[in-house]
């Protein structure tokens, strides 16, 4: 079982697109902050949402050495297109929209336009990564009830395919355990510099 996480988790990460040169800290953070509200708004188990979203959007930092999930993301019909602002990826969008694509994937948790783009107002309003994740959490949920799983719901989330949705899935719950270890290795590591400065302190006095 653990061989296979690790070879999913190998897998994503060198399908993961690298991340443009001048993104900052805060860019690669919004997919992250939004999702989390959205979490917990609908009670999605903690960093399930992150793990769909990586899975969907999912780019790669060498520097971090972690993916993180990108807002202004299209799929149509290959692989995603990553853009460096939205206004690049609503351009885009029209762009295909003109040439009459409907099948169109957008935003931190690639909500497909064409069965979903009802939930949005306008583009603007569908990339925006709260609105954006606060639909994803909300169809997972309602996913959750329908299948009475949440790997059930996660697969649906990509396909009603058995075998493609069950293969999502399985890499989707990879990505899941691998950030869960991810921040409790975090929480570890500051406990002990917490630990270590006040050693220092009262050694100092």
């Amino acid at each position: 079982m653990i061989a296979r996480l690790l070879a999913l988790l190998i897998a994503v990460a060198a399908s993961a697109a690298p991340a443009f040169a001048n993104e900052s800290a805060a860019d690669k953070a919004i997919c992250a902050q939004a999702i989390a509200v959205a979490e917990r708004e609908e009670r999605v188990p903690l960093r399930l949402l992150r793990a769909v979203s990586l899975a969907e959007s999912g780019r790669w930092d060498t520097e971090q050495r972690a993916s993180f999930a990108w807002p202004w993301t299209v799929t149509s019909g290959g692989p995603g297109q990553f853009f460096p602002d939205k206004p690049s990826a609503i351009a885009y969008v029209r762009k295909l929209q003109a040439k009459g694509v409907k099948n169109i994937d957008v935003g931190c948790m690639q909500v497909n336009l064409m069965h979903h783009g009802v939930a949005f107002r306008d583009l603007e309003e569908a990339f925006d990564p709260i609105h954006n994740a606060l639909y994803a959490a909300a169809f997972l949920k309602e996913l959750r009830m329908e299948r009475r799983s949440w790997s059930g719901a996660v697969a649906t989330y990509h396909s009603s395919d058995p075998t493609r949705g069950n293969a999502y899935s399985d890499k989707v719950f990879a990505l899941w355990q691998n950030e869960n270890q991810r921040e409790f290795k975090a929480a570890l590591a500051a406990r002990q510099a917490l630990y270590d400065s006040r050693r220092a302190q009262i050694a100092s006095r």
